[in-house]
């Protein structure tokens, strides 16, 4: 099921008669499918043509046999990496992103604790969900990018990298995103979950866990959506030959304590050491045992080696392994401001995307790619769903290394949040598991 995009015939096909099939709701045929992919990675499709393609499949959709040669293709259009030469099985877990998600961070040394490869190829944020590397930059001496040979040293060395994707993994994908974000067809299903699998199987995983975010404060706001997702997902890695499975995750309420770059790593060293936010452990634990269980090694209890030191251990190495070092203080912002209780009464709801969004107004995230982060910059929640608060006690804490950044995060809050009679009945926070 691979495509071969240096060896196709350019006149094979004809851009338009594929655009029109899609268009009235036919199935393109699987050459013609490798052909579309590797003559727009190549420029010989050109932007305008794969734009109405794209505009197509949101309207149309694709079979899993078009959407499952589809991605092939989009993997074909780069490298693949390949760790089959460990001593160690990896796996890989990937999230689609959320307020206050830092499981990568304590999950990666985590499973390597426990004897499994974790090879993690992470981004930047955008907006209001917060990137993995943005939040290890914040480590003085950390760096993302790393050579293959270098990541295939510290996975055999330490168990676990996180870093950046390099440029050969998916080039079509990379070119296709670019495209659908100014096109008006991000939304699509089977092209955000190409654009997810293409990269990840093209990792070289040998299983993959997928954490599907649903509510207010996720790319996916209903459950029916992320259920959708997560199935299309499964699918195509079942159909790669890669063992995936899902789980659908509340994003409605921030994952812990925290939203922003240094005050989130703070908060997994936290975790790591055997505390932090009961969320955030209960993710972790269950995102790993997923990911033990996709290698054979279910009988493993993760839960142990955030007890016994040697999931922190893992991540001290790990840090120091891209020149980061792991005891040095975090950056803390210059400025910080209270958000207050007005009345006495039950926290009833903290809306994910406020959060998010007064995180980023603060200077933790980026609306350009080029966009620099404070690291610094965010929020802290002192209250939870269900908590009970007395008039003027503290419900957040923003931080900022630029005040006249306040009162665009207060006004991203003022409606994010509720204090009133209760009850609160709280919500399960693996809301399903797929696959």
């Amino acid at each position: 099921m691979s495509a071969h995009p240096n060896a196709f015939d350019p006149n094979a096909f004809d851009a338009v008669d594929l655009i029109r099939t899609k268009r009235d709701g036919g199935e393109l045929a699987p050459e013609a499918v490798d052909w579309l992919i590797a003559a727009y990675t190549d420029g010989r499709v050109a932007e305008e043509q794969m734009s109405a393609m794209a505009m197509a499949v949101l309207l149309r959709g694709l079979s899993r046999a078009e959407l499952s040669r589809w991605t092939a293709a989009m993997i074909a259009s780069g490298e693949r990496l390949d760790f089959s030469g460990l001593s160690r099985p990896t796996v890989d877990k990937h999230s689609t992103g959320g307020v206050g998600d830092k499981i990568t961070l304590p999950l990666a040394p985590l499973v390597a604790a426990c004897g499994v490869a974790v090879p993690q190829l992470s981004g930047r944020g955008l907006g209001h969900t917060g990137g993995t590397l943005d939040k290890l930059e914040a480590i003085p001496g950390w760096r993302a990018t790393l050579s293959l040979a270098e990541m295939t040293a510290q996975l055999e060395d330490v168990g676990a990298v996180i870093c950046a994707a390099g440029s050969d993994l998916a080039p079509a994908d990379k070119k296709l995103y670019a495209l659908r974000d100014v096109t008006g067809t991000v939304e699509s299903i089977p092209l955000i979950a190409s654009s997810i699998m293409s990269k990840k199987i093209a990792e070289g995983t040998s299983a993959l866990v997928l954490d599907v975010k649903v509510g207010t404060g996720a790319f996916m706001k209903t459950e029916a959506d992320a259920r959708e997702l997560a199935e299309t997902m499964v699918r195509l890695g079942q159909d790669a030959g890669v063992p995936t499975v899902a789980l659908l995750t509340q994003m409605s309420t921030p994952l812990g304590r925290t939203a922003g770059n240094a005050l989130e790593v703070a908060e997994s060293v936290e975790v790591l050491a055997g505390g932090g936010p009961a969320d955030v452990v209960e993710l972790t634990l269950a995102l790993a045992r997923e990911m033990l269980a996709g290698v054979g090694r279910g009988d493993v209890d993760p839960a142990e080696a955030l007890v016994d030191g040697r999931a922190m251990d893992v991540w001290r190495a790990m840090i120091r392994a891209q020149g980061g070092d792991p005891e040095a203080a975090l950056t803390v912002a210059k400025e910080t401001e209270v958000v207050r209780a007005d009345r006495a009464g039950t926290v009833e709801r903290v809306d994910a995307m406020a959060v998010g969004f007064a995180a980023w107004r603060l200077g933790a995230g980026r609306a350009r790619r080029e966009d620099q982060v404070q690291a610094g910059a965010g929020v802290t929640l002192h209250v939870r769903p269900g908590d009970e608060v007395a008039a003027g006690d503290p419900l957040f804490t923003l931080h900022t290394d630029t005040p006249a950044r306040f009162d665009r995060a207060r006004d991203a809050l003022a409606g994010g949040y509720a204090v009133g009679a209760g009850p609160v009945v709280p919500q399960p926070l693996v809301i399903d598991r797929i696959g």
